[in-house]
């Protein structure tokens, strides 16, 4: 059984359909993608309503899940940093984690072959 890693990726709204296309033309077609809303560095920004600033801390984001066989991860976290980054503080973040197991729950199939 391969190694299996799953790939977290926190990044800007606008760039999510140049990495969708990036990755079906790198055969990769499983994924998540969660709306979520977050700040780090960027740490949000102020905004006027009725007269009154206000600062808005969370901004919205998107937060892409991929589980894949460890020989394409380098290829992956490329196309993802590639198709997101702006050079902006904001870009986001990868995560890299193992995956101890997989199972497709229509099949009962496990391991690289649930993917």
């Amino acid at each position: 059984m391969l190694v299996m890693v799953k790939i977290e990726a926190i990044v800007r709204p606008g760039v999510l359909e140049d990495i969708k296309e990036g990755l079906a033309k790198s055969g990769i077609h499983g994924m998540t993608v969660s709306q979520v809303m977050g700040c780090g560095l960027q740490k949000g920004r102020k905004e006027v309503y009725r007269g009154t600033e206000y600062s808005i801390n969370l901004l919205p984001k998107v937060k892409i899940e991929i589980v894949l066989n460890d020989k394409d991860v380098d290829d992956v976290i490329g196309l993802i940093a590639n198709s997101a980054r702006t050079g902006e503080i904001g870009d986001g973040k990868i995560f890299i984690t193992k995956i101890e197991d997989a199972i497709r729950i229509r099949t009962g199939e496990k391991g690289d072959a649930a993917l």
